[in-house]
């Protein structure tokens, strides 16, 4: 079976993106972006993000999270740290993230470091979930193999009367990730394919540099 998609098309021209234009610090063009995404009708879920590591496997994987916070030190996202991605992180924590908006044309490629976030601020976001997710984090372990999805019910079930009528406290392998970014690339689709790429690199003295790529 195969379908040939050389003739699909499409025209880039919502918006530019030019130097002059670009803050001095690339977490305030990211928080612009990102405002603008959360609020437009031609986004859904505007913080869904790709997050690439490579396995211990030796194979890149690629797979969607949620980011949960931004600060000026980087990206914060939430999973089990015994999962594939956990224990990619956990060898090799050199990660990339993208975010790819396509109702505005743009996309975001953030190159960075993954470091476990202080325990504190994981129980803090843990405390904030609902509680079906707080024991969906105890219930599954997550990337192992099951025999079947009843196997999953019935853990569930298991820590529902578990942790009935009392507080479900976060598992110890459970928590956040800070992704501390090197580099982050802002991509503009354009006509012609044209599209205008700007990637600040972090220098030496914590500075960072602004260069325009080639399309």
């Amino acid at each position: 079976m195969s379908q040939d998609l050389s003739d699909y098309r499409k025209t880039y021209e919502k918006f530019e993106l030019v130097e002059e234009n670009c803050p001095e610090n690339p977490i305030e063009l990211f928080r612009d972006w990102f405002l603008i995404a959360s609020e437009s009708e031609m986004v859904d879920e505007a913080n869904a993000m790709n997050i690439s590591s490579i396995g211990i496997d030796g194979y890149p994987k690629n797979r969607m999270v949620l980011l949960k916070k931004y600060t000026h030190e980087g990206f914060i996202f939430y999973t089990n740290y015994n999962s594939e991605k956990g224990k990619a992180i956990a060898v090799n924590n050199q990660v990339c993230l993208s975010f790819f908006w396509s109702g505005l044309e743009r996309q975001i490629i953030i190159k960075g470091n993954a470091e476990k976030l202080a325990e504190n601020l994981s129980d803090g976001y843990f405390e904030s979930r609902p509680d079906g997710s707080k024991l969906g984090a105890w219930a599954s372990n997550q990337s192992e193999i099951v025999a079947n999805k009843e196997e999953l019910v019935d853990s569930l079930a298991k820590f529902e009367a578990q942790f009935k009528d009392k507080e479900i406290p976060r598992p110890k392998h459970w928590g956040g990730f800070l992704v501390k970014p090197i580099s982050i690339e802002f991509w503009q689709g354009r006509p012609n394919r044209m599209h205008d790429r700007l990637r600040y690199t972090l220098q030496k003295d914590f500075a960072w540099k602004l260069e325009r790529l080639a399309p």
